[in-house]
């Protein structure tokens, strides 16, 4: 038999974030300045983040906070900051989970970030972190501009599709993306970063490691007739719709793809196909999806995914890495801001700076 080394699926590792006694007090000092300081402002007390992720789980969170542009964004992000409160950050919530039992956080949405336009050049787009990456790739495709396509069944925003390099069908957004415009929490500081220091690899980003929130991204394409590049479109939605199961709630491809293997492969070939843990099961349509048949619950999806894991490797010994990210139970507020030395995004910002790259001013 197999040794057991598989990683059981716990948490999310947040390891940017402490839990401390004082976290509510310093959450409560935040809100209150962010109430006092910040007028019109969409902030929801007590909110279900069933609403906001596509699994349709989770519990409420103690402030859900969607600032209607960046720079109203910045000021949350200040008041948050200066009480030590790290923030979680999510865009349409399509590859996350959140416990029933509700987290005491506060999330800061980008929903309302949707700005659209044609960039400096006649190849490029400027698209806001809230804008859908369906929506990007069909303004692409208006414009006749190429290589999008993969993204247009993507659910998902360019925040998040930035945040975890997504792709399809070949192409992924490290593929598309000249420089991202983000917003450096512990400096407070909004800065571009050109591709080539952006760390993108299979399905993660540097912004990953990193105190930031993606506000928005330039992407360079290349020129098309617009009807060739609906045809690309349409066949890949095909191919979608053919085989993953869109008609159920899920986060997508449950697990990254292991090298040298597909994952839904080797769920299939471990017998896993259909199994069903309450309401959470491993698709019967496409093995690499884990979806919501019918008032799944966090501890559903996690026990699932824990058994498939270990199943997997007990056949194959190979070990599936979740994709989606699963948030952990309890409270995680304080950011480590003052404890923290040199991040992989100093380094970001130190190699752009030798390159000549400058914050960004006017988007």
């Amino acid at each position: 038999m197999r040794p057991r080394r598989w990683l059981q699926i716990t948490t999310m590792p947040l390891t940017r974030a402490y839990c401390k006694g004082d976290s509510m007090e310093n959450l409560e000092k935040a809100l209150g300045g962010i109430i006092e300081n910040i007028p019109d402002l969409d902030l929801r007390e007590h909110e279900s983040m069933r609403l906001h992720c596509s699994f349709k789980v989770g519990g409420e969170v103690r402030a859900f906070i969607a600032p209607k542009d960046i720079w109203e964004m910045t000021k949350v992000f200040y008041y948050l900051h200066m009480n030590e409160v790290l923030p979680l950050i999510v865009g349409k919530g399509t590859n996350l989970i959140i416990p029933e039992e509700g987290l005491d956080i506060c999330v800061v949405s980008t929903e309302k970030l949707t700005k659209l336009r044609l960039g400096t050049t006649d190849d490029t787009i400027y698209a806001e972190a809230g804008v859908s990456l369906a929506r990007l790739a069909q303004f692409a495709q208006a414009n006749g501009l190429a290589g999008l396509e993969f993204a247009s069944g993507i659910p998902g925003s360019v925040g998040g599709g930035i945040l975890m390099n997504a792709g399809a069908y070949g192409g992924e957004m490290k593929d598309v993306v000249e420089s991202v415009v983000m917003y450096y929490l512990t400096d407070q500081a909004l800065c571009e970063i050109k591709n080539e220091d952006c760390g993108f690899g299979y399905r993660r980003s540097s912004f990953t490691k990193v105190n930031c929130a993606i506000t928005g991204a330039v992407f360079k394409l290349t020129k098309d007739e617009p009807e060739a590049i609906a045809a690309r479109m349409h066949e890949m939605n095909e191919k979608r719709r053919k085989n993953q199961p869109l008609d159920l709630p899920s986060a997508g491809s449950a697990f990254k793809r292991p090298v040298g293997g597909y994952a839904a492969a080797l769920i299939d070939e471990a017998g896993l196909k259909g199994y069903t843990v309450g309401g959470a099961q491993v698709s019967e349509k496409h093995a690499g999806f884990v979806v919501n048949k019918g008032g799944a619950s966090y501890d559903d999806i996690v026990a699932l995914m824990d058994h498939v894991r270990r199943e997997v490797y007990e056949k194959s010994g190979i070990t599936l890495e979740p994709e989606i990210r699963i948030y952990p139970k309890g409270v995680v507020l304080i950011d480590d801001w003052k404890r923290r030395k040199q991040t992989a995004l100093d380094e970001m910002l130190k190699l752009a700076k030798e390159k000549g790259a400058k914050p960004d001013e006017e988007q």
